[in-house]
């Protein structure tokens, strides 16, 4: 008897319809027709065991017994679906051969790995298991992926990668949380002060956003504008670009801080003959954007609709399992398999039959072309998220899911769609010795940028700068040659003022946890850090905002996420090291190697415990003056003598 083991019973159910037939539902399984069967995990049946079933003395939380670290870790069936596992555990004896149907992602192939070690089936049976990789649960998809399953032994290395990850998330959050909260108790603070190996510094970029903006002073700084005119009489504008000389009255940014020294060199611009030393033109083309993977969804969708993460993530899963209309949404991958090539006419000509936002887009498609999207190389265990060959135009789609799978739809269809073409025109002007600098790009053909048009912003919701810089960018350049002999009628001076940096949205914070290099100060780690290393991973970044917010360490005030008094008192109180995105993106990019067989689990676990050892010890020392004084509770005999009447 063959034993399909799924994710999920949505996914399992939609294994089982492509399967043979008459069927039996059972209690936690379904029986095939040729007397297979196919069942399921319902999410993770299994989690960590607690400090406590290791000790009864840890059940106390005392610096004594930090750090906690397991010799021989431990997990336990969760209770409300120990029925699930009981059934599993009767169906794995029986089996002659598994299936792992995980979901197509490292946490997928945890999940069921765990089950089927925790159940201890033999070592042979082992070394057979197939991997069956599901991205879509429409019948024809589930049927080509039980075509081409695969032996499991080649995806060990993401189950690794996961176990390593939920032990580290353990062995960080175990036993910091308890250092913190003891100390935290001492200055007053009664209540916990939880500590996550990803949490705690995602909170330290919101807090130290918000002191950046509080500690901001505005700066007056300068821009200087030739105005000048071609010898056919056409006019045009130039940007002063300041010499070495004039770094005294910069800043770091190169902007000119000394007013004086522009009006100078408007003084000096007045009438005068000028130069063009240089014309560079080049024709340039830009590709459609890749498809999306979840978290450049997620920050598109919080961009556009002003859809939280979480929210986005909850929406994809309907998408996914209810409706059928995407592929798997939690991919961290923005590349599709060439293979796919093949049903792209079949999607557009189905997302072309209606009348929905997207229809034009889809008729105007050419399925024969072919974008950078499709390559093997980048493919790993899932792919980008697409729409699949169902049509969404007959359900009863929410007015949320109607958004995010429009957006879905419209980056796919945008790699079918030419690319956008453009010249661009770099103009350098010498004037009285000074530099001066026009840049022109000028559009050839829209190609797939046809599809994201927007509402050009009102000229009184754009600030100056903005309209200032489009001015310069957009403007007509006229024919120039190298050596030509133009007029400077006058200067302009463009007074602005330095802007504080924005406090963090949705979009903001998502697109920092995906690109943390950014904000790691230490230039070897930044060096270690690839483009897709972050903090958390796809599956787990919605959650862990939503986390911050449900323990009262972050806020909205509209658009903006805020910290808290409770969250920006943690962060102080902790060691810089716990609130920086450096250490915590190295272990990050230390589990994307393991998955890749570039690293072992030793690699991220031996380091994660002497850091949290040396963390504790430091503890002692940090201090939690800045706290909010909170008192212990006492619980009421009341309410205690009623429970046990009750009883």
């Amino acid at each position: 008897m063959k034993l399909y083991i799924a994710e999920k019973p949505s996914l399992g159910r939609a294994i089982a319809a492509a399967l043979p037939k008459p069927q039996k539902k059972h209690q936690g399984y379904i029986e095939l027709g040729n007397g297979d069967v196919v069942s399921w995990c319902i999410g993770h049946i299994l989690e960590q065991a607690n400090p406590e079933n290791y000790d009864p003395a840890f059940k106390k939380w005392q610096m004594a017994h930090l750090p906690i670290v397991p010799d021989q870790w431990q997990l336990k069936p969760k209770t409300q679906t120990r029925a699930q596992l009981t059934v599993l555990g009767k169906l794995v004896k029986q089996a002659d051969e598994i299936i792992h149907a995980g979901d197509p992602d490292r946490e997928g192939q945890l999940l069921v790995d765990e089950v089927i070690d925790f159940l201890k089936v033999s070592a042979q049976k082992k070394q057979n298991i197939k991997r069956l990789l599901v991205s879509d649960l429409n019948l024809p998809a589930v049927r080509r992926s039980l075509a081409n399953m695969q032996s499991n032994q080649l995806f060990m290395p993401l189950s690794i990668s996961a176990l390593a990850r939920s032990r580290a998330d353990w062995l960080y959050g175990i036993n910091l949380t308890r250092a913190y909260t003891i100390q935290g108790q001492k200055a007053g603070f009664n209540s916990v002060l939880s500590v996550g190996r990803v949490q705690t510094p995602l909170l330290g970029l919101v807090v130290r956003r918000q002191q950046e903006i509080d500690n901001f002073v505005a700066k007056d700084f300068y821009d200087v504008h030739a105005h000048l005119t071609s010898n056919t009489q056409e006019n045009f504008i130039a940007k002063w670009q300041p010499s070495e000389a004039c770094q005294p009255y910069m800043d770091e940014e190169g902007r000119v801080l000394n007013r004086a020294l522009a009006e100078n060199v408007i003084g000096r611009i007045e009438n005068q003959p000028a130069v063009v030393s240089s014309v560079v033109k080049q024709e340039k083309k830009q590709a459609a954007p890749l498809p999306y993977n979840l978290s450049s969804l997620q920050i598109d969708a919080a961009k556009i609709y002003s859809l939280n993460a979480k929210l986005v993530l909850d929406v994809c899963q309907a998408l996914y399992e209810k409706h059928k209309v995407i592929t798997y949404p939690r991919s961290d991958c923005r590349y599709l398999p060439k293979e796919h090539h093949g049903q792209a006419k079949g999607i557009i000509a189905m997302l072309a039959n209606g009348d929905d936002s997207y229809s034009l887009f889809a008729q105007g498609a050419n399925s024969s072309l072919k974008s950078k999207a499709w390559n093997n190389a980048k493919v790993t265990a899932h792919h980008a998220i697409i729409p699949t060959e169902k049509s969404a135009s007959t359900l009863s789609l929410n007015p949320f899911e109607k958004k995010v799978y429009f957006l879905i739809v419209r980056q796919y269809l945008a790699q079918f769609y030419p690319a956008y073409q453009y010249n661009q025109t770099r103009v350098e002007v010498l004037i009285a010795g000074g530099k001066f600098l026009a840049n022109a790009k000028t559009p050839v053909a829209q190609g797939w940028k046809v599809l994201f048009q927007r509402a050009k912003k009102k000229p009184e919701t754009a600030g100056q700068g903005e309209d200032v810089e489009q001015q310069l960018t957009h403007q007509l350049l006229p024919q120039l040659v190298e050596g030509e002999k133009i007029l400077s009628r006058h200067g302009e001076l463009i007074s602005r003022m330095t802007q504080a940096p924005k406090h963090f949205t949705d979009a903001s914070l998502l697109s920092a946890m995906t690109g943390i290099a950014r904000f790691v100060s230490d230039n070897e780690i930044k060096k270690l850090l690839k483009e897709n290393d972050g903090l958390g991973t796809e599956a787990t970044r919605a959650g862990i905002i939503d986390l911050l917010f449900k323990r009262d360490y972050l806020k909205r005030q509209g658009k903006n996420i805020h910290a808290t008094l409770v969250g920006t008192s943690l962060i102080k109180a902790l060691p810089i090291a716990a609130t920086m995105p450096d250490m915590t993106a190295h272990w990050e990019a230390t589990l994307t190697n393991i998955s890749e067989k570039k690293s072992r689990y030793q690699d991220l676990i031996n380091p994660l415990t002497a850091t949290i050892t040396q963390m504790i010890e430091q503890s002692e020392q940090q201090s939690f003056a800045q706290l909010p004084k909170v008192p212990f509770k006492r619980k009421s005999k009341a309410k205690k003598f009623s429970a046990r009447k009750k009883k």
